[in-house]
């Protein structure tokens, strides 16, 4: 009997989809009207779990009546555990246990009860209880030890608990996953809810790759994983993880004053962006730009006249290359206003989808500028349905999103554009309270030589003044110098500027805000609770270990030491070269670090054989001699994708070339003659041709027995290139074992294309 109910509470997992709330449960007669105290023992011990031979695919009835026309099999004697000792000895306890066989029937029933009302079910907790020794209860102290459940609190709980299960349900079920980036076994094995000891099972019995958790596997690695667990690889744009901690608004107060509206600029590479910011400015931005392109991140004000008032904006202009995606996120992180910048002639892009997704995961007030409107293109319509598409709607659409077509050459509706920008900044109102401890995001860094760490950073609130305690981080320092947008050395600066900050101990992360206190104490307390997480070196270990499909044979490896001019062109270096495939050349980052070259980066190319690549930096003469002396390989680029096809080139020329072999003749051994500088197959060509620089195949009863190169080919003793069909010839290789009907299959070899 004991048995039957032990077995019998293993429905339980059927028994949860359909529980809708707890019970409260006693350890006592009235609980549920059972009155086993076995029953009740294995209610409130988890060791039923150790067994499972009910059939869970099945419905509950069809187990409680199979488990009693069976019951004959389990009435067995027991022994009574320390539980039921005490209930026997309690005085106010009315169970009375008696033998197995006479009790069967009555426990059977108890169970149909407990399965009946099984909507009540008792909560995880109380299944995961532990198997203890319960002590001994008496009337005084009879309520202490119920189980006293608060049916809210129990809800809760359960629908948490439901909810968790749903979740991993919904991802096992969802069979999409999209593939952007190599990921490590762990991060992959959170994204697929499979274990990470399985995927490194798999791995190694199915594939013969040996890894480790932490380890980062190649995107072709990742691929045959996911489809093997049956998901469908989707290949969309890269999106940042979209931080929830938002700097809080500062509401309307008696201390608080109207601040400039921070304006990002978003959109692809070459739609535009920087050429508008001109027209805007009335500077020439585009003429100091290397490639064309913008690749880093700017701040600019401008001052215009709306509605009789001096109005400044403060735009952001970020780069459109694919490989800045982490700029163009802190440009949307901290702005207030968007502009989402689409040419005309390209339509809907990449980087624009991106931007798309930046505006509407933190919903952002946007307005869509329609660049090159002088080209004569009927394509607007088409433009704003593809922004429909997207749920970006259109004024014109019924939306609230305006949209206003430009040219920057001809200066086409930049006045329109602007007043567009006043209307929805005094719409949204942004404040900011000029007495408070400046606080802000720090958009980029870098070194100075002559200075130090420089950050430029964007103030969001109060003011920042010389002499002020910068925390941002585990670093601080004290404010030496703030510079703005024009160059100029100033003493103190308010909300809605960006300046560039002298004065941390070491560079900040880009990305991170920063924190002004009124004393060294309270910054060296908050640099202790926020430690600086270094992206930038988790990317480099993950670049370092990732492994691929080829890790039991020798992959040779390229050594690189990059230098770059600000940290965020570093991470888009970084970036650019995670995602080159490394199946048959490792790429190794000895260093990478912005600045100048310097000697101690010369002494480490020198030491460890490794190529230096430097992004936007100055050569020194002496830094140039010792490069030439040591014949190091270095190259330095102003434009990002050059730099990574030179890495790719260097990658493939490391590659050893591929061959197809393409058959051009066949011949047969007639004889075989013995001369001074070996053994000469004298061979009839029966079709084709043998050329003097073939590829051969030697086969003797249909086995190979040679592969190589033809030495030597002659035709009546006169060295010919080629001899064709049917005509005699010898040959001479550096196989000697000739013998009469070998057959000799001759290649021409066509190398193949390097791919990495």
């Amino acid at each position: 009997m004991f048995y039957k109910s032990y077995y019998l509470f293993q429905l339980k997992f059927e028994v949860f989809n359909i529980i809708n709330s707890f019970v409260t449960l006693s350890y006592y007669d009235d609980v549920l009207g059972l009155q086993n105290p076995k029953l009740l023992n294995i209610i409130g011990s988890r060791s039923f779990l150790t067994t499972s031979k009910i059939n869970i695919n099945t419905s509950l009835k069809e187990n409680v009546s199979s488990l009693t026309s069976s019951s004959s099999k389990f009435e067995r004697k027991y022994k009574v555990n320390s539980y039921e000792q005490d209930l026997i000895k309690s005085k106010k306890s009315k169970v009375r246990l008696i033998k197995s066989k006479q009790k069967s029937s009555e426990d059977i029933e108890d169970v149909k009860l407990f399965v009946n009302t099984s909507e009540n079910i008792f909560s995880q907790d109380l299944l995961n209880r532990p198997t203890t020794k319960l002590p001994k209860v008496n009337a005084k102290n009879r309520k202490k030890y119920k189980l006293k459940v608060d049916s809210s609190e129990s809800n809760n709980t359960l629908h948490d608990s439901f909810q968790d299960k749903q979740d991993i349900s919904f991802t096992q079920s969802d069979k999409s996953i999209v593939l952007n980036n190599p990921l490590s076994v762990q991060d992959l094995s959170l994204q697929i809810c499979v274990p990470e000891a399985e995927i490194i099972t798999y791995l190694f019995l199915n594939k013969s790759v040996s890894a480790t958790i932490n380890q980062v596997l190649d995107l072709s690695i990742i691929r045959c994983i996911v489809e093997n667990y049956g998901f469908n690889v989707v290949n969309l744009p890269s999106i940042q993880k979209i931080n929830n901690h938002q700097q809080q608004s500062i509401r309307s107060s008696a201390m608080s004053v109207t601040r400039s509206p921070v304006i990002t600029i978003l959109g692809h590479v070459d739609h535009g962006k920087t050429t508008l910011l001109d027209a805007i400015l009335k500077t020439n931005l585009v003429s100091k730009e290397s490639g064309g392109i913008t690749q880093a991140i700017s701040g600019y004000e401008v001052v215009w006249n709306y509605d009789s008032q001096q109005t400044k904006l403060v735009f952001l202009d970020t780069p459109g290359h694919e490989s800045f995606s982490k700029m163009r996120f802190r440009g949307a992180k901290v702005t207030d206003i968007a502009l989402l910048v689409i040419a005309v002639d390209d339509g809907l892009k990449p980087q624009t989808v991106e931007a798309i997704n930046y505006i509407k995961d933190m919903s952002l007030s946007c307005i869509v500028v329609i660049t090159k409107s002088d080209k004569l293109l009927n394509n607007i319509s088409k433009i704003k349905q593809n922004l429909a598409n997207y749920n970006i709607l259109c004024e014109e659409l019924g939306g609230d999103v305006p949209v206003v077509e430009v040219s920057a050459i001809n200066g086409k509706n930049i006045d329109l554009l602007l007043s567009k920008i006043c209307i929805l900044s005094s719409t949204k109102s942004f404040f900011a309270n000029l007495q408070d401890l400046a606080t802000g995001t720090i958009l980029e860094s870098y070194v100075d030589k002559k200075q130090g760490s420089i950050a430029t950073v964007l103030i969001q609130n109060g003011t920042l003044n010389l002499g002020d305690i910068i925390t941002s981080g585990n670093l601080y320092g004290k404010v030496k110098s703030i510079t703005n947008t024009h160059k100029m050395k100033i003493k103190s600066s308010g909300p809605s500027s960006i300046v560039q900050v002298l004065g941390f101990t070491t560079v900040p992360q880009a990305g991170c805000v920063f924190s002004v206190f009124n004393n060294e104490k309270n910054a060296k307390e908050y640099c202790l609770k926020n430690e600086n997480t270094k992206q930038l070196d988790i990317a480099l270990t993950s670049l370092n270990t990732r492994i691929t499909f080829d890790t039991n044979l020798e992959i040779k490896q390229l050594k690189l030491i990059i230098k770059a001019d600000t940290q965020g062109a570093l991470e888009a270096i970084i970036h650019l070269l995670s995602n080159i495939s490394q199946s048959k050349v490792q790429i190794n980052i000895v260093s990478a670090s912005f600045g100048n070259i310097s000697n101690t980066d010369v002494e480490l190319a020198v030491a460890t054989d490794s190529f230096i690549v430097a992004f936007n930096v100055n050569i020194l003469s002496h830094i140039n001699s010792l490069l030439k002396k040591y014949r190091i390989n270095f190259k330095v680029f102003n434009v990002i994708y050059n730099l990574l096809e030179y890495v790719k080139l260097i990658m493939l020329n490391l590659i050893e070339p591929s061959y197809d072999k393409v058959l051009t003749g066949n011949a047969v051994v007639q004889t075989v003659f013995n001369m001074n500088k070996g053994y000469v197959a004298g061979c009839i060509v029966n079709e084709g041709k043998l050329n003097k620089k073939s590829y051969i195949h030697v086969y003797r009863n249909n086995a190979i027995i040679y592969q190589g190169f033809i030495l030597s080919l002659k035709r009546m003793k006169n060295d010919v290139e080629e001899v064709v069909a049917i005509n005699e010839c010898g040959l001479m290789s550096e196989f000697e074992l000739w013998q009469d009907l070998d057959v000799i299959n001759a290649y021409d070899l066509v190398a193949k294309e390097k791919t990495l």
